[in-house]
């Protein structure tokens, strides 16, 4: 049956998202939900679709709004929303989740999210935590210290000076440019991505990746990024969800995984009892497209296979 995409699913936000399925191909453990990063969309997640399958998962996959080939009046590219972006974002997500309720009741579903995708799935968990059985949270940097408010000061400056539709000048500079920077011996300004030249290649000649975030999608992922670091938002999450958490040493997204391990440090502090954290050596921001990626894959399935089998028959 393959990853294949509808012509779209339609959101009570007014988003037409367009959505990839993948249909287990043995008898359905449960459900992965996927949510993709900044400046990409989720056609590139085919390969862990038909890995998930093939060990027994649905997969669900959409573009978020303002990236691949969703649709809506509100959401031109490279913004999620001319207003309440992040809340129109994460309703989009519920939208998929009803839906996988409706076509698949009972199963369980897991949230799986890379980089930003990483801060939409915690929000959506911190959201409706009774909606998810586990949540993987791979590449994503939560931190809210004296770099996120500096940048929300110059996006303060930009939205002023040169409106909220536009791209940023100064945020690519900040994320995106400083860390292919710090790639040695880089061949393209992608390679911070991924060690595997085919993928870089791949990314660096799809039309939808790459593209410079407007002023107000930059301020809304930030926005996700405080409110997944603010502690007092997990009030309501059960301690026992179970968390993956992973980064990689070479990201430098992610300070080299360093932010990814403080969340796991946090979880922890805060009494989350199920948190599997993992920094894969040798990896860059991109994982799932990284050399290695079958081993990281295959311990994925392992963990999301422990968290179903600790559910009640």
């Amino acid at each position: 049956m393959g990853y294949t995409s509808s012509t779209g699913h339609e959101s009570p936000t007014g988003a037409t998202l367009r959505l990839y399925t993948r249909r287990a191909e043995t008898d359905a453990r449960g459900v992965v939900q996927i949510n993709h990063g900044l400046a990409e969309h989720a056609g590139r997640y085919a390969r862990f679709a038909d890995f998930l399958a093939a060990h027994g998962f649905h997969v669900y996959a959409h573009d978020h709004r303002g990236h691949g080939r969703t649709k809506a009046p509100d959401a031109p590219p490279g913004m999620f929303s001319t207003q309440d972006g992040t809340g129109k974002l994460l309703a989009d997500v519920d939208a998929i989740h009803d839906l996988i309720a409706l076509e698949h009741p009972g199963l369980p579903v897991i949230v799986f999210g890379h980089s930003m995708g990483g801060m939409v799935a915690l929000n959506h968990v911190l959201k409706h935590p009774s909606h998810v059985r586990g949540a993987a949270i791979w590449n994503a940097n939560f931190s809210a210290g004296f770099t996120a408010r500096a940048a929300l000061a110059f996006l303060a400056w930009e939205r002023f000076r040169l409106g909220a539709d536009v791209p940023s000048r100064i945020l690519p500079r900040l994320t995106f440019r400083t860390w292919a920077k710090q790639i040695s011996n880089a061949g393209t300004d992608f390679d911070w991505l991924s060690q595997d030249a085919a993928e870089v290649a791949a990314y660096r000649d799809d039309p939808l990746c790459g593209w410079d975030a407007s002023v107000s999608m930059w301020r809304d992922i930030f926005g996700l990024a405080v409110a997944g670091a603010d502690d007092r938002n997990f009030a309501d999450v059960p301690r026992d969800l179970p968390f993956h958490l992973l980064g990689g040493a070479d990201d430098p997204a992610t300070e080299g995984g360093k932010a990814v391990t403080v969340l796991a440090d946090r979880l922890r502090a805060m009494g989350f009892s199920n948190v599997v954290s993992t920094i894969r050596p040798a990896t860059r921001h991109e994982t799932l497209n990284e050399i290695g990626r079958e081993a990281a894959m295959a311990d994925f399935v392992a963990w999301a296979c422990s968290v179903l089998a600790r559910e009640p028959p």
